[in-house]
């Protein structure tokens, strides 16, 4: 275990700490621990502008040792803070992280009982922080339970067939106590003044089975019981509000449940067409897999659940409102449905591959490539409902261009028209002297990523893609890539080039070499609304970011984009860095952003011990206190 203390103080009184740890038990667990509070002051007391702000991160990341325990498990990812902590902290400079809006933690222990049947429990704590709203949403404790599935009509040899013996059940159990707070009362006492607490108990039968063959079938049935700790029953108090009359919502501590069951049922199969076109061909043959299904589910009223209060009317001539309500809205789990549910639901997915004669005249086998992949369509009718019945199409699909490279695309699609007030009205399109559908909505994506190591070998896309989703900005809800600039945090005490090290290609200690590692990675993407007759490109933009070792010690790399709508250049930060073996140097710069252009340069010792020995220069973001 280590533990690093750092410190600044300004002379207007502002001041930072940070606390940092690093442990590990071998075979054991490992992880890291840090702690930042910030005290920023703007201008001088006495004056019309000063003001004050505090700011504080904790993180903390824990890992435990596969070997450690088999049938148990404790891990740790936290991020909590002040919500302006990435947009406004003088030891941070992390673009990336500063452009999403969401910080996460999750802390869970989970373990498994090796019984007959298994039951698995995971205790956690959970946070979600929107750092735009402040708003702050926890689950301490989460419980989750789960009694593995039970086959009690199944042989005790051999493999299970028909409806009978296909028959299965298991038992979940989910417990919460969820606070929605925000940022000003966390850690406050009144953060658990409206705490909801909760537990639903969910039993799920179903089986399946063959029905010529051809066509498999599945039906189920579910069963939950809500359990709650208060309810809010309502009424219409004409001596509330000064007489004017209002409703009066009260709250019922105490124990109070409802139970719910539904029904479903599935049909689908797997059709497989091939056309072939013959050997001597340069595309061989065509083979298409088509996979239709439809499924039907059904869920009566739970009106039994709801009640009833009067608002009186103001004028004899108007009748009185009846208004319906459940005591259960609001509660953790929200109120059982009061209306009858009854809906056909159609989905077909399809793939489409082709056979062609390979270009190496060695190969005997032809060569397969995709097509098409996964292209899907779903949609639904609903019984139960007196009008527009029939839901939107929605279609998703993806085509390979080139090796690393798809073409992403959904939409949706909608039967009925609009009105002269852009509504949806019960009349068809086609019937309204439009087209069968209307396109409502639909996004286009293009990824692609390349680097000097496709053509030779180096690091695997594996390895990257793990480093990606390891990385900060990821467990804050962004991109695992530096398209929106890379994370550096200040004083952080290494150098990360994107090439150093033997595990990155071909690098090696020599001065001079005729290969230059690079990465290249490029995202488009579009979208476009028309539901209300908007007929608009809502978003449109191009992001790119590059790195390159010009030399074994000299790294660059830039992160920059346009959007098309805004007709403007993205966020863009620019990256310099410098080996100077004992010593180093990096330099980065954002001269493009809304309220984050700074620029930050570093040289220092990259001995542990002697890391304070360094040099650094900065401009801060803009900050609005």
């Amino acid at each position: 275990m280590d533990l690093t203390v750092l410190g600044d103080y300004y002379t207007n009184g502002s001041y930072g700490l940070r606390l940092e740890s690093a442990y590990a038990l071998r075979y054991k667990f490992r992880g890291n621990l840090s702690f930042r509070l910030e005290n920023l002051i703007n201008s001088e007391r006495g004056f019309p502008d000063f003001s004050e702000s505090r700011l504080y991160n904790i993180r903390w990341n824990h890992n435990q040792d596969a070997k450690a325990s088999p049938n148990s498990r404790f891990s740790a990812s936290v991020n909590l803070g002040s919500s302006q902590y990435y947009a406004q902290s003088i030891n941070q400079t992390n673009n990336a992280s500063s452009l999403v809006n969401t910080l996460a933690s999750s802390v869970s222990y989970s373990r498994t009982f090796e019984t007959q049947p298994e039951i698995n429990v995971t205790l956690a704590a959970t946070h979600s922080q929107n750092t735009n709203t402040e708003t702050i949403n926890m689950t301490l404790p989460n419980l989750n339970a789960t009694v593995s599935r039970i086959f009690p009509f199944a042989p005790k040899t051999g493999t299970k067939k028909g409806i009978l013996q296909n028959i299965n059940m298991q038992y979940d159990l989910s417990a919460q106590n969820q606070i929605t707070t925000t940022d000003s009362l966390f850690f406050k006492s009144e953060m658990f003044d409206d705490a909801r607490i909760g537990a639903r108990h969910n039993i799920p039968i179903s089986t399946n089975f063959k029905i010529f063959n051809y066509l498999s079938a599945s039906m189920g049935a579910n069963y939950q019981e809500t359990w709650v700790g208060r309810t809010f029953d309502q009424r219409y108090d004409e001596e509330a509000n000064n007489g004017e009359g209002a409703v009066v919502t009260d709250t019922v501590s105490g124990f109070d449940a409802y139970r719910t069951y539904n029904f479903n049922a599935s049909l689908g199969t797997t059709v497989y067409g091939t056309f072939n076109f013959g050997e001597d061909k340069k595309i061989q043959a065509i083979r298409h897999v088509m996979r239709p299904q439809i499924g039907y589910s059904i869920q009566p009223s739970f009106d039994q659940f709801y009640d009833e209060y009067v608002v009186p009317s103001a004028d004899p001539e108007v009748a009185d409102q009846v208004v319906t309500y459940s005591r259960f809205q609001n509660t953790l789990f929200g109120a059982p449905t009061e209306n009858l549910s009854s809906s056909l639901g159609f989905s077909l997915s399809n793939t489409i591959e082709a056979k062609v004669r390979d270009r190496d005249t060695t190969a005997t086998d032809p060569k397969k490539i995709s097509l098409i992949n996964n292209l899907n369509f779903s949609t639904g009718y609903d019984f139960a409902a007196d009008s527009l019945n029939l839901s939107p199409v929605r279609f998703t699909g993806s085509i390979p261009i080139v090796e690393k490279l798809d073409f992403n695309f959904n939409g949706t699609l909608d039967i009925y028209a609009l009105n002269n007030n852009n509504q949806r009205i019960n009349t068809l399109n086609i019937d309204n002297g439009g087209s069968l559908f209307r396109l409502t909505q639909g996004n286009i994506s293009i990824n692609y990523s390349f680097s000097s190591k496709d053509f030779q070998r180096g690091r695997s896309d594996e390895q990257e893609r793990e480093e990606g989703f390891n990385s900060e900005t990821f467990r804050n809800g962004g991109r695992p890539d530096d398209l929106f600039g890379d994370a550096t945090p200040i004083n952080a005490g290494r150098f990360d080039p994107v090439q150093t090290g033997p595990d990155r290609g071909p690098i090696s200690n020599t001065w001079y070499q005729n290969e230059i590692p690079w990465t290249f990675r490029l995202a488009y993407t579009m979208t476009y609304s028309n539901a209300q007759r908007q007929n608009e490109i809502t978003s449109q933009s191009l992001m790119f970011s590059s790195n390159v070792e010009l030399s074994p010690r000299w790294s660059v790399g830039i992160s920059s984009g346009y959007d098309f709508k805004n007709k403007g250049v993205t966020l863009t930060n620019l990256r310099f860095q410098r080996d100077l073996e004992s010593w180093q140097m990096s330099f980065n710069w954002t001269p493009i952003g809304a309220r984050n252009t700074a620029w930050y340069f570093y040289i220092g010792i990259k001995s542990g011990m002697l890391s304070d020995i360094k040099w650094e220069q900065r401009r801060e973001p803009d900050r609005q206190l």
